[in-house]
């Protein structure tokens, strides 16, 4: 329950509204936002961490949707048409801005994760599903504070044309940091946490509805003019 946030002061806390942005009107439905993670443990910290984050996400009046990669086929190990490849697409196509979070494995982000960005493909016919959405980035280690993982993770946002915000998570020693019915603890991690979705929601707020305008580029003008050109002038046969 988006009210279930025992280490949050909801005084403090602030609800991104289109009013505080300045905003005009927008659609009217809550920020749509998908939340992957990268282990199929029993005990995932990295899906205990995204579970916190969709809690505060709701609390925050977005729509959280989290995906799980159990079942998901290895890239080309299976075809499109495979229902957890079609289930994650489906949920991208549907998002309008994206939470990813990977466990620290030889100091890269897991297989596990890889696995669903290597998945999603740069275009859908006419459609690049991740380009101008909004990305908050987080991952949890096995020992000391690292961001190895997010840094990879950055470089696969920009690569996928997503607005990656500048804020960060990276939770240390993540097995110390969550209880036994899997809810994080109080701590600084904890409120690093609540400032990644804040900004999240607040970067997405701003761009949803104008996405398609900030990534138009001149390039892809220009070849689908000169396409169109050789289309119509193309002599008949």
């Amino acid at each position: 329950m988006p009210d279930d946030l025992p280490n949050l002061d909801p005084a403090l806390l602030d609800l991104p509204s289109l009013d505080k942005l300045g905003l005009p009107a927008q659609p009217e439905h809550p920020p749509r936002i998908l939340l992957l993670y990268g282990s199929n443990r029993e005990r995932s910290y990295s899906r205990l961490l995204v579970q916190e984050a969709a809690r505060l996400l709701e609390r925050l009046g977005a729509e959280p949707r989290i995906f799980d990669p159990a079942g998901l086929p290895l890239p080309d190990d299976a075809p499109e048409s495979h229902p957890k490849v079609q289930e994650l697409r489906e949920l991208v196509l549907w998002s309008e801005g994206q939470v990813w979070c990977s466990p620290e494995r030889h100091g890269a982000m897991s297989a596990v994760f890889k696995a669903q960005i290597d998945w999603i493909p740069l275009t859908l016919g006419a459609i690049r599903p991740t380009q101008g959405k909004t990305l908050a980035l987080m991952q949890v280690c096995g020992g000391s504070q690292s961001f190895n993982a997010v840094g990879q993770m950055r470089v696969l946002g920009r690569w996928m044309r997503m607005f990656t915000i500048p804020n960060q998570s990276s939770v240390p020693k993540a097995f110390l940091e969550f209880d036994e019915a899997g809810r994080m603890k109080p701590s600084a991690y904890y409120d690093r946490v609540v400032d990644v979705m804040e900004e999240l929601v607040k970067f997405t707020l701003l761009l949803r509805g104008r996405a398609d305008y900030l990534v138009d580029r001149y390039s892809e003008r220009k070849e689908s003019a000169e396409e169109l050109s050789r289309r119509v002038n193309q002599r008949a046969l």
